[in-house]
């Protein structure tokens, strides 16, 4: 079946909602060769996806997918899709730690480094958090902590037959899309940040048909999967099926433009150094703007406020009182790596 769809996809053919999501079940059974994945991907970055087959594979992953209990938790995620090769620190596991201690709970989506320098899960033990979560272990966690770390290959075990072939063609894939698409909370609030606005606007069609409350995807000028702190950020706010488009920068919430070498980092160790010093409320400029900017929007997002603007302004008085340390304390039990000390 799956040698058919790839025939149909090479003579210019797109494949309906039914077919993704059969070719994507087909690779989750591991019935799909490395080969017959690898062509799949490689003709759909060719061509674009579309949102019928974001939408198939999206509910194949879904289904095939482990998940954890979440109920009567208004939850959040924040994940971005990667690809955007600046080399910045883990922004959004910052933000998740900053919503956590400002009593919001967050179920971080994430992984270790597949196009970046240092993944959410490489950062997270260089900083003492726990990853290797049970789904019993998740969902107690996200009840004491208001944070839980849903480790992708755990929850998605059926995708370990398309991590060589992904790893072997080397550039972003659909897969880059699907996974903030995917969490296994089922989180219906999020901050995804995408690395390209005309991806942004297909995930946003998808995530509007799968169901959300709210979510923002957004996207740096420069092509950063984050709102940015060193330039514009273009922003498509999801609100159940209604969309509008914004772009949106410092200056707006009342912050300073930082400058793009700052959050850069090489490997998990400088990130994690850098999200040490944000949650002190001790980094550069731009390094503390950013991981603000992204709070305020996500403390936005979960309805705690009412503008991303007011979220800010929040997220800064959490960050002057120091509650957001002191909760980082408590999630990584002083158990802090020697370069952190």
């Amino acid at each position: 079946m799956l040698k058919q769809l790839l025939r149909s996809c090479m003579e210019g053919q797109t494949l309906s909602e039914s077919e993704a999501e059969k070719a994507m079940d087909e690779i989750m059974a591991g019935n799909a060769t490395p080969s017959q994945i690898a062509s799949l991907l490689t003709i759909l970055r060719f061509r674009g996806e579309t949102v019928e087959e974001m939408l198939g594979f999206v509910r194949s992953m879904r289904s095939h997918s482990i998940t954890i209990e979440a109920s009567g938790l208004d939850i959040i995620d924040t994940c971005g899709t990667g690809g955007d090769d600046l080399k910045t620190f883990n922004i959004s596991t910052a933000t998740a730690i900053v919503l956590s201690s400002m009593g919001v709970p967050v179920a971080k989506h994430g992984n270790r480094a597949v196009s970046s320098k240092s993944g959410s899960a490489d950062v997270l033990e260089k900083l003492g958090i726990q990853t290797q979560h049970t789904p019993e272990e998740a969902s107690q966690s996200l009840l004491e902590n208001q944070l839980c770390f849903l480790f992708a290959p755990l929850y998605h075990q059926s995708m370990k037959h398309a991590v060589a072939p992904r790893k072997e063609i080397g550039f972003r894939t659909i897969f880059n899309l699907l996974g903030p698409m995917t969490n296994p909370a089922n989180a219906k609030r999020q901050l995804l940040g995408v690395y390209d606005h005309e991806f942004a606007k297909k995930m946003a069609e998808t995530v509007a048909v799968l169901g959300t409350e709210r979510t923002l995807l957004v996207t740096g000028a420069e092509g950063l999967d984050e709102l940015s702190i060193t330039n514009e950020s273009t922003v498509i706010e999801v609100n159940g099926t209604d969309q509008q488009i914004y772009t949106i920068s410092p200056e707006d919430v009342g912050l300073e433009r930082g400058i793009l070498e700052e959050i850069q980092v090489s490997t998990p160790a400088e990130s994690a150094s850098v999200i040490l010093s944000v949650l002190k409320g001790e980094a550069n400029p731009s390094a503390q703007g950013i991981v603000t900017l992204n709070a305020g929007a996500a403390l936005y997002v979960s309805g705690r406020v009412d503008s991303i603007e007011a979220g800010v302004k929040a997220v800064k008085e959490a960050f002057e009182v120091g509650d957001v340390y002191q909760h980082f304390l408590v999630l990584s039990k002083g158990e802090l790596q020697q370069h952190a000390k």
